[in-house]
């Protein structure tokens, strides 16, 4: 998918929403667990009631990874799903990869070839070599740990290098990496005071932003500080929508949440 085409949907959805598909087989409701395949009857359940309201979706791999050959084929089926019914939306494998840089090419193969994900979030920590491989798959987009939103964050990426925040030369190095274009970057919504610094580096760049929700970001503030004139901002919710209900109603109460939010993001375009 290409850049264009995700601003194309979120002006047609006035909505700027991702919805994380991270499923615990202990928090989804008891008669699913009768399905043959669990995990992928919820997520059918969360798309199909969702869809009209989300611009992306973000399974994190981790919680299919912890099933096995059974969670890897439910991811399988889950991202075949979206690209053959909803292939106007853009999907995202939380998966954090990155490695030395043939390795990362077989991640990169894995992910954007074999799966046919649009986008792959990748640490940093390696450097150039580590990265580059996923950037050169066109229409395919990486999205690079910048500033995370979990306490940890403080431990590395706002120590300072040379007088600059790390989180900061993250940013402005990769700007000149090979097919940077094909960059997004992750800030966390915990974060909002950063985000103004942030929009001086990459102005144009899509954010992936967690964190409101459940862990408390605040949707306003993030949209003040990090909204460029394409939006470029998707602002992930998982918990908060996808376990809205441990009921037979879970789809339409995950779908009642995921309109909250739409309306609040419908809200914010119409005043900006």
């Amino acid at each position: 998918m290409t850049t264009e085409n995700l601003i194309s949907e979120i002006q047609k959805k006035k909505s700027f929403l991702c919805i994380g598909l991270d499923v615990d087989l202990e928090k989804i409701p008891e008669h699913l667990l009768k399905e043959e395949d669990p995990i992928f009857s919820f997520n059918k359940a969360i798309i199909d009631a969702t869809h009209h309201l989300a611009v992306a979706y973000k399974p994190n791999t981790a919680f299919y990874e912890a099933y096995g050959l059974k969670g890897w084929q439910s991811l399988q089926k889950t991202i075949e799903y979206l690209n053959n019914n909803h292939p106007d939306v853009f999907t995202i494998a939380d998966a954090k990869r990155g490695d030395i840089g043939n390795t990362s090419s077989r991640y990169a193969k894995a992910f954007f070839e074999d799966m046919n994900f649009d986008s792959i979030t990748v640490a940093p920590y390696m450097g150039q070599d580590s990265v580059e491989p996923f950037l050169e798959f066109t229409d395919k987009h990486t999205i690079l740990l910048a500033l995370t939103s979990n306490i940890g964050a403080f431990d590395f990426q706002t120590e300072k290098v040379n007088d600059q925040e790390l989180y900061k030369k993250v940013l402005q190095v990769s700007k000149d990496w090979n097919h940077s274009d094909n960059l997004m970057y992750v800030v966390g919504a915990t974060k909002v005071e950063y985000l103004a610094e942030i929009r001086d580096i990459v102005p144009n760049s899509f954010l992936l932003v967690p964190g409101v929700g459940a862990q408390g970001g605040d949707l306003k503030e993030v949209c003040k500080y990090g909204m460029n004139s394409d939006v470029g901002l998707l602002i992930n919710s998982s918990r908060g929508i996808i376990y809205a209900s441990k009921g037979k109603d879970f789809a339409e109460a995950a779908a009642t949440k995921a309109m909250e939010l739409q309306q609040q993001m419908e809200s914010i375009l119409n005043a900006s």
